[in-house]
């Protein structure tokens, strides 16, 4: 999609801090952190939310977990614990309409959530 900000990441078109990319996702620092270790892990594969995910993407988004878990035990915080959070549509806080998952850590997290 010519106007996905995630997309324009992704092609190098606008710049990011990445820490990791293969074929199927990209995942690079957020530009407004809610934790110490705030990573988005998004699929190169343009996707609007959750509620757009066909029985093909289900690989893709267990490769999305997948690299969640490598990227918190690379970041260091997999032993004390982190948080995986997908937000899906308006009412959910999804800002950004290409799927994403949030990887955040290095302090405790606050309860309740929403």
């Amino acid at each position: 999609m010519t106007d996905c900000i995630f997309c324009k990441i992704i092609t190098g078109d606008i710049p990011s801090t990445n820490v990791f990319r293969d074929e199927q996702v990209t995942a690079f620092r957020d530009l407004h952190p809610a934790a110490p270790t705030h990573i988005m892990i998004v699929p190169n594969k343009h996707i609007d939310s959750v509620n757009m995910l066909t029985n093909d993407d289900e690989q893709l988004i267990g490769h999305l977990f997948t690299t969640a878990k490598q990227l918190a035990a690379q970041e260091g915080i997999a032993e004390d614990g982190y948080r995986l959070i997908i937000n899906t549509n308006a009412n959910a806080g999804q800002t950004v309409f290409h799927i994403h998952l949030h990887l955040l850590g290095g302090a405790p997290m606050q309860h309740p959530m929403g």
